[in-house]
């Protein structure tokens, strides 16, 4: 089937018999054209099927009207409500949002940040793969005054926006929490050392011991690549073939926490009496795994809102990309039954 040509201004200005330019302003509502006029052309353009071509327009002004998004996993809970504070903000203000996951690949990141550049965006809102230790692909952006909002997983050295949790608070409380319900031993998913966001969890899981005088037992403190569900799993297994088992679990995501939970019952360990487990971000899966995993919340679609409004602030005030903004949210810990030992029923939340 032969390709219908696309309608152009010149089409419409051959129909209409005006210029151009006159048809150009009419679709852009300038005061210089006579509301019936504007009427009559507008009419025409859609009678005919005229699309704007948004990408002409952002060649010209160097710009365009949209967020790009660079992510590890669109699959992830926390990534997805993410991606839906931001489109919410976005489109609020007449933007668009194009979405890439990198799947935690470093290269998948840099090829995905050449694509975003070259589609003229607005700006961009970044949350760094696993494998990302190099940030250099983004200088681009802050090269052309392209604001750049990094978001949860952050560089350590890069002048940008920041929307942050306090990840070390988080850990703290995580790992107290298990503490002040009795347990002794308690072992760690540690996640990529290189990334804020499992390094400062880690920091605070090992200040909360030291203050609480217990020991740091090296054994019981996993790094593990993806924090994935099967990695979960192998290092559960890891942990309770050891002489002396963890009684606690912090896992700096819900992901392995889960699966922490599913493994430790096929091998008959009682959650838990046994082990005591207390994930993070709150996922959909923490309230429906039985027992239901406490777990340390995560305010990613208000994340996803503040980020996206710093893209539209800098851009309505013409401001300077080489920025250094931190906007830190709250976090807190949510209790369920997988950690909850002692008899405090009236900190158990509903599930």
């Amino acid at each position: 089937m032969k390709k219908k040509k696309e309608v152009t201004i010149y089409d419409l200005a051959k129909e209409l018999k005006v210029s151009p330019s006159t048809i150009s302003r009419a679709l852009n509502n300038h005061k210089s054209i006579s509301q019936k006029t504007t009427r009559e052309i507008q009419k025409t353009a859609k009678d005919l099927g005229y699309r704007p071509n948004s990408l002409a327009a952002s060649l010209r002004n160097n710009k365009s009207k949209t967020i790009g998004i660079m992510i590890s996993r669109i699959n992830r809970p926390f990534v997805s409500s993410l991606i839906s504070g931001v489109e919410n903000t976005a489109r609020k203000a007449g933007y668009n949002v194009i979405i890439s996951q990198s799947n935690d690949k470093y290269e998948n990141e840099v090829s995905n940040a050449k694509a975003l550049y070259d589609s003229r965006v607005s700006g961009l809102i970044v949350s760094l793969g696993m494998e990302t230790k190099n940030v250099h692909h983004l200088k681009q952006f802050t090269d052309q005054n392209v604001p750049i909002v990094f978001v949860d997983r952050v560089p350590d050295e890069f002048n940008s926006y920041r929307v942050i949790i306090d990840n070390y608070t988080a850990g703290y409380k995580a790992t107290q929490h298990l503490i002040d319900q009795g347990c002794k031993r308690i072992a760690h998913f540690a996640g990529a050392q290189h990334l804020n966001v499992y390094n400062l969890r880690k920091k605070g899981y090992l200040d909360a011991l030291r203050k609480n005088n217990l020991e740091v037992t090296e054994e019981l403190i996993l790094d593990l690549k993806t924090m994935s569900f099967e990695e979960g799993s192998d290092a559960t297994k890891t942990l309770l073939n050891l002489p002396q088992p963890p009684d606690g679990l912090f896992s700096s995501n819900d992901t392995a926490a889960v699966s922490a939970i599913l493994t430790a019952k096929e091998k008959g360990i009682k959650i838990p009496e046994e082990l005591a487990i207390i994930g993070f971000n709150d996922d959909p899966m923490a309230s429906v795994v039985e027992p239901a995993l406490s777990t340390v919340s995560h305010p990613a679609v208000k994340m996803g809102e503040i980020s996206a409004q710093r893209i539209l602030e800098h851009s309505s005030k013409k401001m300077d990309s080489d920025v250094s903004e931190i906007t830190m949210l709250d976090t807190e810990i949510i209790m369920r039954s997988s950690s909850i030992k002692v008899n405090t029923p009236h900190l158990l939340e509903a599930t």
